[in-house]
């Protein structure tokens, strides 16, 4: 007599369908939190762009010296950059929208490459770049103040010698020879107040001098736009004998591993924002079509 064997009913053996869902579920949740870390970071940057243009629409409106507008739209417009660029990765992560996204990315990229190349043109064309920077310098002095009417370079060199502590780009002696500078009453030979080290001398001539309005708030360089007052300083009173030369070097030197740390601070945080923003955009076809076949 032939036995058959039973067979197990195949429908009737338990399935687990939570498995995959859970497997969806912890892939939902690092994205979420891929999503969500990118949105609070660029959050992070709009507000801190917004401080940057308001603080560059500030001082373009206080409108203390030239230089101060130069800052002023640069300021302004690096936090035009940052806030566009930090609405994008917000926009973009908190909606998922790949285009945007990859419009983040690019940029970044962009930026980061951009980077790399201006410091190994830096690291590479040091020597030109030096000898380009003394020519501008030189033919800045060789022209002080004679257009008053076109002062940018010229306060601005004003604000180097002043915040840097020294004089000419070699030595006081680049200012001696400039005819703008030289006084028709005497043979005394002049140079911008700048130059003028307050803390060696206690001339009182020369501290009335220094009281005039243009020196009222930001030091000698803080005199109004196109001003046709010119401040200037005996060569023998008490300026400051070193080149800017050597004062630029110095402060590059032990400034150097600040610098270092910044530019690496700033490239490491764009390959961060890049690697989320690039891996949140690949995986969001993925995930949308998980949902489409689970549910």
């Amino acid at each position: 007599m032939e036995t058959w064997e039973e067979l197990p009913d195949v429908s009737l053996v338990p399935t687990n369908p939570k498995a995959p869902q859970a497997k969806m579920s912890a892939q939902d949740s690092c994205l979420s939190l891929i999503k969500y870390l990118l949105f609070v970071f660029n959050l992070f940057f709009f507000v801190l762009g917004s401080l940057i243009f308001c603080f560059g629409i500030w001082i373009l409106i206080d409108k203390t010296s030239f230089v101060s507008f130069i800052w002023s739209k640069a300021l302004a417009i690096s936090g035009i950059l940052t806030m566009g660029l930090a609405l994008l990765g917000c926009v973009g992560a908190l909606k998922e929208l790949r285009c945007l996204l990859g419009l983040y990315f690019g940029i970044l990229l962009l930026l980061f490459a951009m980077q790399i190349t201006l410091g190994i043109l830096i690291s590479t064309q040091r020597t030109r770049l030096e000898r380009r920077v003394k020519d501008i310098v030189m033919e800045t002095i060789q022209r002080y103040h004679a257009h008053p009417e076109e002062s940018a370079a010229e306060e601005s060199w004003d604000y180097v010698q002043f915040q840097l502590r020294c004089c000419g780009w070699n030595s006081p002696q680049d200012w001696l020879s400039i005819p703008s500078l030289s006084s028709n009453e005497s043979e005394m030979h002049r140079v911008p107040c700048s130059c003028y080290n307050s803390s060696a001398s206690n001339d009182s001539a020369i501290f009335e001098k220094l009281s005039f309005p243009q020196f009222s708030r930001l030091g000698p360089l803080a005199r109004p736009r196109h001003s046709t007052d010119l401040c200037l300083v005996p060569a023998n009173s008490g300026i400051y004998s070193e080149g800017c030369a050597r004062s630029i070097q110095k402060w590059l030197h032990n400034n150097l591993i600040s610098i270092v740390g910044i530019c690496l601070g700033v490239g490491l945080l764009e390959l961060s924002f890049m690697t989320l923003s690039i891996f949140l955009c690949r995986n969001l076809d993925q995930v949308y079509d998980r949902l489409a076949r689970y549910l």
